[in-house]
């Protein structure tokens, strides 16, 4: 037997019992040998506690990060903005009679999560199916890039969003927003504003409303969706304003003019009735309407400043006669120019003759201005002007006002041509107000674009002028309309009383005689005057009736036709005869 044969046997032997009864031969009592079941079964304890207390970790752990998780207060990601900030409201805007002039619509955005975008290509694909304008290189930057969340389309439709969701993209989602929606359009564009695709104003009424703290209360979440905010009246008569707008396109159109504009204003409170300035834009679409070239989106009465020609002639009259140093009767000698510091004054409706203080006006005399100036003095006409506003900035809530523009030192140049509009440049709007208070009785009433009472008017109302001086001023402004270059103006029943302004503008460092900025200023009805008007056109050309291109055959026309389609409106009755005593009545 071998070696290996015989460790076996003994191997063999070492592990069995072969004897009977549980013996060997020798009688011994034998090993019995349990290692290997022992050894599995505490194995199999020892496995099972692991697991228990594996598992028991593993819950402790989920259980103590949800405690934490609930406890921790929610971060807000800095790239996608908080829902009350994405539907932010803003109060409604009515005009004096309810109108509704701006409301919110709501309505969603569309957005997309990159890192949940299967396949960017595919989702630019089927979403230019149902928005085919969409920019699929700058798409598919947003979809590739590394963030959690990018804007893909503001403000879509319901029905835009309804196929969207039909097509089932992955990573492609939408929040709610609101819109701003202006019912009427054009019409009171310049008046009313409009809002940025956030929903915050920019410009006119719009910007008013965040400057007074809509803007603070939409970041603090106060404007959600379910906020319930006042509406917000405004001083416009929307009839009127279209009246207004009408009158302007036409204009625009006839007259072949870069720009226009209009002001109608309660001469008793400064309501500010109606204000329209072309050309105009779509609020519910600016940024595809507003033309910078034309400058659109620019308010000419309000936030345009310009030389106002001949219509500050109407001021020259009132403050020499207010000095107390002029009165009606006298007379100023315009046969001859009037020669000052190298210049020559001429009148473009030349008389020579000796002109009384109503010829002045009505023959709108550069001459006889410039005298009347004179006789005040440089310091006193520059004061008056000063005490008319019409030489510092307007105080009223429309935040496109400008600043007057006048030279920083005043010599007798100064007040000789400023006596007939040229050398200070100032608002048409400033001009109306500055109007209206040589009609209201001499008082200065800042203009408001929200509703006001004539007892809240007269309570920051500054007197500026004596009420003799108003008496004549009235005379003076009838008569300019009876027999002078006011006349196209006038309407059958509303004795409207005004004075044109036919001013030259500067090219390149010089006054042009081909191009012109004119403008009206009408008050009605002239011996009670509850309303100004105040009319602009800008570089206007010779209709095809050949009147001209003075004012009195453009900015006195469109004046005119304002004030007779829109006085029945303003409850103005018409009264007829020499005195306006007599009624019209039918049978």
């Amino acid at each position: 037997m071998s070696f290996l044969s015989r460790i076996m046997v003994l191997k063999s032997k070492a592990h069995f019992n072969t004897g009977a009864g549980g013996r060997d031969a020798g009688g011994a009592v034998p090993l019995t040998f349990e290692g290997t079941r022992k050894s599995a079964g505490g194995q199999t304890r020892n496995r099972i506690a692991i697991m228990i207390g594996a598992f028991t970790v593993v819950y402790v752990i989920i259980g103590g990060r949800l405690v934490q998780y609930g406890m921790t207060a929610p971060q807000t990601v800095s790239s996608i903005m908080r829902a009350d900030n994405t539907v932010a409201s803003r109060p409604d805007i009515l005009d004096r009679n309810g109108e509704v002039l701006a409301t919110d619509v709501r309505t969603v955005s569309l957005f997309a999560e990159p890192h949940k975008i299967v396949d960017a290509d595919e989702a630019i694909e089927l979403l230019s199916t149902v928005l085919p304008d969409i920019d699929a290189k700058a798409t598919y930057k947003k979809l590739k890039s590394k963030s959690h969340f990018q804007w893909l389309r503001r403000q879509l439709t319901p029905k835009q969003q309804s196929e969207i969701l039909a097509l089932g993209i992955p990573g492609i989602g939408f929040r709610p927003a609101k819109r701003r929606f202006y019912p009427s359009g054009t019409v009171a564009s310049h008046f009313v504003g409009y809002v940025n695709i956030d929903n915050r104003g920019v410009a006119g009424m719009e910007r008013y409303l965040d400057n007074q703290g809509l803007a603070d209360l939409a970041e603090l979440g106060m404007t959600s969706v379910n906020a319930k905010l006042e509406p917000v009246k405004l001083s416009m008569d929307l009839r009127v304003q279209n009246i207004v707008h009408d009158v302007l396109a036409k204009a625009m159109e006839k007259y072949k003019s870069i720009g226009a504009g209009a002001v109608v204003l309660d001469a008793n409170t400064g309501e500010v009735i109606a204000l329209g300035s072309m050309p105009d834009f779509d609020p519910n679409n600016p940024a595809e309407t507003i033309d910078r070239k034309t400058k659109s989106d620019m308010n000419r009465v309000a936030g345009g400043v310009f030389e106002m020609g001949s219509t500050f002639k109407a001021f020259t009259s009132a403050m020499a006669l207010d000095s107390g140093k002029v009165t009606m009767n006298d007379t100023f000698d315009a046969r001859r120019p009037l020669y000052v510091g190298g210049f020559t004054i001429n009148d473009f409706h030349a008389t020579r003759r000796v002109l009384s203080v109503t010829d002045v006006f009505v023959h709108s005399s550069n001459i006889g201005s410039a005298k009347m100036a004179d006789v005040v003095g440089i310091e006193g006409h520059r004061e008056f002007l000063t005490r008319l506003g019409l030489l510092t900035r307007l105080d009223t809530e429309l935040p496109e006002t400008a600043t007057p523009s006048q030279p920083k030192v005043w010599k007798k140049i100064t007040s000789v041509t400023v006596a007939f509009g040229h050398g200070v440049s100032t608002t048409p709007l400033q001009t109306a107000v500055a109007a209206a208070a040589l009609m209201n009785g001499g008082k200065l009433i800042q203009p408001t674009f929200l509703p006001r009472t004539p007892e809240q008017a007269n309570e920051n109302a500054v007197l500026v002028l004596k009420p003799g001086t108003v008496a004549d001023m009235k005379v003076l402004f009838r008569a300019n309309v009876v027999d002078g270059s006011g006349r196209r103006a006038d309407t059958p029943g509303m004795f409207v009383g005004g004075k044109t302004g036919t001013a030259e503008k500067v090219v390149n460092g010089r006054y042009a005689k081909s191009v012109r900025f004119n403008a009206f200023i009408a008050a009605f009805p002239i011996h009670d005057p509850k309303y100004i008007v105040l009319t602009i056109i800008d570089e206007p050309k010779a209709p095809e009736e050949r009147c001209g291109v003075t004012a009195g055959c453009n900015a006195g026309v469109m004046a005119g036709e304002i004030i007779r389609r829109s006085a029945p409106m303003l409850g103005v009755k018409p009264r007829f005869g020499v005195d306006g005593t007599a009624l019209l009545e039918s049978y």
